[in-house]
């Protein structure tokens, strides 16, 4: 069987490898060690993008009015000075090009996406705040993961605050997505998701889960990479099969792409990509 295949071929990686594979609205496929948790990394973007939609739904944000663009923020950690971000850790120049000046929090969600923008998500996560970013995962039904502070806020980081993900979870968020796309669910209205979707369809880091299939297939997806951490998670469209949702996490010594803000492949990366062509190979003969 192909699953036990992948058990015995992750059994050999060092370190913690999670996944989880499945139809939408349907129990899984296969399953590795869901709800082990692994450093976060940039898949906590896509809870802070589900926040600032839901806000936009409730009238409290405006996704289309200018805001200030400011290198600034509250740490997590009560009673410490604010923090700033590295340039040369983020991913995208286009955002830091408007410090000083204003966007519009549509963009900045935009590039904290498709860019996986640091900058961009802690000006988003400081218009919704934390709490929202708590509501989203627990509306998607996720059990373990947290949003507990902004990308580099370092003192909540050495406090013990911190941002953690299951593939469990990130299936749960991203199908929960794509099924609220369709039909009235409980993170989003419809048209919210469907616009979510859109910008997870137009990731432009497709060096791990995309690069496992072929060229032109449709995934909303996102990923996360730090130094011995490297994710993907994502929602396939086949035009010939039921959309699924895949999700593999790994926090092990082949992920060397940081922790620069660099875009690296490394073995990690690889890993995944193998993962996401051996599922997309057994696309047919997933569960209902």
């Amino acid at each position: 069987m192909i699953w036990d295949d992948l058990d015995a071929h992750l059994d050999k990686v060092p370190g913690t490898v999670s996944a989880y594979v499945g139809r939408l609205d349907a129990r899984p496929t296969w399953t590795r060690l869901p709800d082990a948790t692994h450093y976060a990394a940039s898949t906590m973007k896509v809870a802070v993008l589900v926040a600032l939609h839901r806000a936009a739904e409730a009238g409290t944000l405006d996704l289309d009015t200018p805001i200030p663009v400011r290198n600034e923020f509250d740490s997590a950690l009560p009673g410490v000075p604010r923090f700033a971000c590295a340039q040369h850790y983020d991913n995208d120049d286009a955002v830091w090009d408007r410090v000083g000046g204003t966007a519009p929090l549509r963009w900045l969600a935009e590039r904290m996406i498709v860019r996986s923008s640091n900058l961009a998500t802690n000006i988003v996560l400081s218009q919704v705040g934390l709490p929202a970013a708590a509501r989203a995962w627990a509306l998607a039904g996720a059990r373990h993961s947290v949003t507990g502070r902004g990308i580099e806020d370092f003192a909540a980081r050495d406090a013990g605050i911190t941002n953690l993900v299951t593939a469990g979870d990130l299936a749960a968020l991203l199908g929960g997505l794509a099924v609220g796309a369709d039909r009235p669910g409980p993170l989003a209205a419809p048209a919210s998701c469907a616009a979510m979707l859109d910008v997870l369809f137009a990731q432009e880091h497709r060096e791990d889960l995309a690069a496992g299939l072929p060229e032109g297939t449709r995934i909303a997806h996102k990923n996360g990479w730090v130094r011995g951490v490297r994710h993907g998670a994502g929602v396939v469209f086949p035009a010939d099969a039921p959309p699924y949702a895949i999700v593999v996490c790994t926090t092990t010594d082949l992920a060397d792409g940081g922790p620069s803000g660099e875009e690296i492949e490394d073995d990690a990366c690889r890993l995944i990509a193998t993962v996401s062509a051996r599922v997309w190979d057994a696309r047919h003969a997933l569960a209902d």
